[in-house]
């Protein structure tokens, strides 16, 4: 079968939203099949963003050509992987979300051609910690940002990383859990996102989610991210970009 690519209509919706869902990018049997794998893993490894280098499972989700096909579509280049994400959101108390951000706050880059694929493997909606964007937010320039303070929804973290210019200057910088100045859950379209479907958005989309309060339904999604090939990330950790294919 040919691998899905988008309608003309379905890029220009990408372009006014900056985010655009599509079923059926994986079957049933290839989310399940990862899933099972994946639950037998060390739990320590999720902690890496560039399992895609090394566990042949990650590197086919991360590669797989329904994902990669439309990222190169979007990007009108060659996508190359910056990092990899799996996330399980359970129905507990601590299962919090990840606070109102835009994914360039997180990885600086330069131009600017940060994309994301979030590719439901549960069935996701508002209930049990879903994705929510805010449409249009791609189209305006980095918002301002405070540290999140709400545990209760969110993961409060802060972290130092290093960083790397083009020409080998580094420095250090200060990232946290960044939550957009001025944005709030009201204002936010929460997203219901059935297993096997993906929702690609850029690097400037306003997004996040909140905690899992469904009693008994596991929230779980494979975030990649991308950019162009040729484009420069600064952050030295998820500077060896890889090709997607």
């Amino acid at each position: 079968m040919p691998a899905r690519t988008l309608t003309d209509a379905e890029l220009m919706q990408y372009g006014a939203e900056g985010f655009l869902v599509v079923p059926n990018l994986f079957t049933a049997g290839e989310v399940d099949d990862f899933v099972q794998y994946e639950a037998g893993q060390p739990a320590e490894a999720r902690g890496r963003l560039d399992n895609h280098k090394m566990d042949p499972q990650w590197k086919m989700v991360a590669t797989h050509p329904n994902i990669v096909g439309i990222v190169r579509q979007i990007l009108g280049a060659n996508p190359m992987i910056l990092q990899t994400m799996y996330l399980e959101k359970w129905p507990e108390e601590e299962a919090r979300g990840t606070a109102l951000h835009q994914d360039t706050h997180y990885l600086p880059n330069e131009p600017n051609t940060l994309m994301a694929c979030w590719l439901a493997m549960s069935d996701t909606d508002e209930e049990n910690g879903g994705l929510c964007v805010l449409p249009g937010s791609h189209l305006k320039n980095l918002y301002t940002t405070h540290k999140a303070s709400s545990q209760k929804d969110h993961q409060v973290w802060e972290s130092e990383h290093l960083m790397r210019d083009r020409s080998g200057k580094e420095w250090t910088q200060v990232f946290y859990s960044f939550e957009i100045d001025g944005v709030d859950r009201p204002q936010m379209k929460f997203l219901a996102v059935p297993k096997g479907a993906g929702v690609f958005f850029s690097g400037m989309t306003i997004h996040g989610s909140y905690a899992n309060t469904s009693r008994d339904r596991v929230r779980r999604a494979f975030a990649t991210h991308f950019v162009a090939e040729g484009t420069w990330v600064f952050r030295a950790d998820v500077q060896k970009v890889v090709p997607a294919g």
